[in-house]
């Protein structure tokens, strides 16, 4: 044993001791100085691989943001949405919101309709001078509820939008609201983040208490905060802007009329719309500068602020069934910290390297559905990458799907988290072997109440044993041999253990018997595409090449499989596709093989080359770039090593090669014989749909979550 393993393990030891009747705050300090001593020791890269390699490669791109210039709906055409802003007098207030709904970036075509609630001043004369706004003017003074229900009457779009005049709309808020609709299916109501003029949040969506009273989530605080910057469902939001479909409006008649002049009609809407089926959703994406109190002031006992508190009393008999199941007003932190998440089935928090991102790897791609398929079973997801920002299109699109995105980069950062919020989680996820080997005991630790599940994505030890076998190495080995001690511990310690195969299921049965594990795959949209054999030319190899195994199949491709494929077939061309291709291995590219790097849509390269490669020679798991091929009707040439654990049978669902001249042979037999393209291609899309498809999974995840809240940790 080497002094640094020696020095590690007698510092656990201490530690581990000193816990066990340590207060909170001593076993606080002894975590974090465990966790730094771990870190300066190179625990954690040693096990991700050969020591200095970092766990994974790279960032995550940048957010591809689109700039498109939005117009009003055309004269002879039919608007997606009716934007409908009630006024009374302000005419000043009212033209900075037509200029900057006019000025706002957005793609919708939508129309502008201004109802006039008896204004006494210019208001009429302001508005009916601007072009393309519809002015309805009511000429009495009637309240906000009846100028509202007035605009809707007159309202063409699809979507209706209710817009205070005392806002400001930012870029894409219109955009984004309408997406809610698209994104979450059930989504029955949208509402935007409002923000003080002075850049403080104003709300984040809002929660009611089962007296009635409402809490704005995030008031004062920072619009930024990662807490305020993901979709989820809220029990209502703000009227100053919200978007739902016109016919649901209509159907639910519109804004309730005993809440006249004003005050608590939103928060009704919301509770009609919910019990009508359908979710409330905070959208974040759609940010509007709003001016409270503008028009109706800010003292609840003068002017038409008064009606606040009676309008409460009105809201509480009414709902009063569906209130009981609200939180009790309480602290701040029992009101917010669970009471915003109280419609959700579980809390769940998955912590990973970094965030997934599935342009990247396959890994990336199950773990993101993983997310969404837990999100859409009704769990508050959150989501903690250790390694990654808080910033990038990855972690946008996850917000977008209604996951918490963690930012605690460093060891504090995260202990802190842990000590301040593991008492709210239910279901604790660790994925990857280095990644579990901190969380996890910090998990049973700080969140006691938690069933804590190990993700191995692939059995870490297994495919450093492949990879020891072929290199030889006795360093090679011995890290193997630690990984696998490490591993089977974690195993042995968790509530449940999730791996990707059947195979890899039943290796542990043997290496870790009695422990409860459940194999959860691959996960694969199918694209059948319409591209006929004659039409493709060239073969592909897809992978991450910041994974060794994937660097080590591309360099035996290229100097042993391919000088035997140009005799059989001259000028065919190797694409080389995926993240980290130019820099790990650019070096093979020549006339016949093209490195393009990794590629946002893989779609048209899919559609474009002939045969898929996986030359696999040693790994672990169930192979991404294999499902991501075969789930779009392109067959696959791979090696026993890339069939493993996928229940692919040679010359049905894909050709199965073990050395390099067999594998050039089988390439060149599939590149040339349309009839055994098309038996591949038709068994490869079945296999997937049978085996990887979001429908198995999502299945598989549900009886998971089934079972850890029943206590049941067993194989299904």
């Amino acid at each position: 044993m080497t002094t640094r393993r020696m020095v590690a393990r007698r510092l656990a030891d201490a530690f581990t001791r000193r816990l066990a009747g340590a207060t909170c705050d001593v076993r606080f300090a002894l975590d974090f100085t465990w966790l730094w001593t771990r870190r300066q020791l190179g625990r954690l890269r040693r096990l991700a691989g050969k020591p200095g390699t970092p766990l994974s490669a790279g960032q995550s791109p940048p957010h591809d943001t689109v700039c498109a210039t939005g117009t009003p709906a055309p004269d002879d055409g039919v608007p997606v949405a009716s934007i409908i802003i009630p006024v009374y007098g302000q005419s000043a207030v009212t033209r900075r919101c037509l200029d900057a709904v006019a000025a706002a970036r957005t793609r919708c075509h939508y129309e502008v309709i201004v109802v006039d609630d008896g204004s006494a001043d210019d208001t009429v004369a302001v508005v009916s001078a601007i072009a393309g706004v519809r002015l309805h003017a009511l000429g009495r003074n009637s309240g906000f509820v009846h100028a509202c229900n007035a605009g809707a009457s007159l309202a063409r779009g699809e979507y209706l939008v209710f817009l205070n005049n005392d806002t400001e709309v930012q870029d894409d808020w219109l955009d984004a609201l309408l997406k809610c609709f698209d994104t979450h299916p059930r989504c029955g109501l949208a509402g935007a983040k409002l923000v003080y003029p002075d850049g403080r949040l104003q709300e984040a969506g809002g929660l009611i208490f089962r007296d009635g009273r409402a809490l704005n989530y995030g008031r004062g605080g920072d619009p930024a905060d990662l807490r305020f910057g993901f979709a989820r469902q809220v029990d209502y939001c703000s009227g100053a802007c919200i978007a739902l479909p016109r016919t649901l409006f209509e159907s639910l008649g519109g804004f309730d009329t005993r809440y006249c002049p004003a005050y608590y009609e939103d928060t009704d809407l919301a509770f009609a719309v919910r019990e009508a089926g359908y979710e409330v959703w905070y959208q974040p994406r759609a940010q509007v500068i709003h001016l409270e109190g503008v028009t109706a002031g800010t003292d609840p006992d003068a002017g038409a602020k008064r009606h606040q508190q009676a309008n409460r009393k009105v809201f509480a008999d009414k709902w009063r069934e569906a209130l009981l199941r609200q939180p009790e007003a309480g602290s701040l932190r029992a009101g917010v910290a669970r009471g915003m998440t109280h419609r959700c089935r579980a809390r769940v928090l998955v912590i990973d390297a970094e965030t997934p991102d599935p342009t990247r790897d396959s890994g990336s791609v199950r773990a993101t559905a993983m997310l969404q398929i837990l999100r859409k079973l009704g769990c508050h997801v959150q989501c903690m990458p250790v390694f990654g920002d808080a910033r990038g299109g990855a972690v946008r699109r996850l917000q977008d799907a209604g996951v918490e995105i963690i930012h605690a980069p460093t060891p504090l950062a995260r202990l802190r988290w842990w000590r301040d919020n593991g008492g709210d989680l239910d279901v604790v996820i660790a994925c990857r072997l280095p990644i579990a080997r901190e969380c996890l005991p910090l998990a049973r630790r700080y969140a006691a109440q938690a069933a804590v599940v190990f993700d191995t994505v692939d059995l870490h030890f297994l495919r450093l044993e492949r990879a020891a076998a072929l290199t030889c190495e006795p360093g090679d080995k011995a890290a193997a041999s630690r990984a696998r001690r490490a591993e089977l511990k974690l195993i042995g310690h968790a509530d449940l253990t999730l791996v990707v195969s059947e195979y890899e299921r039943q290796l542990l049965e043997h290496a870790a018997p009695g422990a409860p594990v459940r194999v959860l795959s691959n996960i694969e949209d199918v694209r059948e595409s319409a591209v006929p054999f004659a039409a493709r030319r060239g073969l592909l190899f897809l992978g991450n090449f910041g994974h060794p195994p994937n660097v080590d199949a591309a360099r035996w491709l290229c100097r042993e499989i391919l000088p035997r494929l140009r005799e059989r077939l001259p000028g065919v061309v190797l694409h080389l596709v995926g993240y980290g291709s130019k820099t790990a291995v650019g070096e093979l590219a020549g006339t016949d093989v093209e490195v393009h790097g990794q590629v946002a849509d893989l779609g048209p390269i899919l559609d474009a080359v002939r045969v898929a490669l996986a030359p696999l020679r040693y790994g672990a798991g169930v192979k991404g770039k294999i499902n991501r091929a075969m789930g779009c009707g392109l067959p696959v040439v791979t090696t026993p090593i890339g069939a493993e654990g996928m229940g692919l049978t040679d010359h049905m669902t894909a050709l199965i090669a073990a050395d390099a001249e067999d594998f050039a042979r089988a390439t060149a037999e599939l590149y040339a014989d349309e009839r055994l393209w098309q038996v591949l291609s038709v068994a490869g899309l079945a296999h997937v749909r049978q085996c990887f498809s979001l429908d198995v999974a999502t299945r598989t995840l549900a009886d998971v979550l089934a079972c850890l809240r029943a206590g049941l940790f067993m194989d299904a």
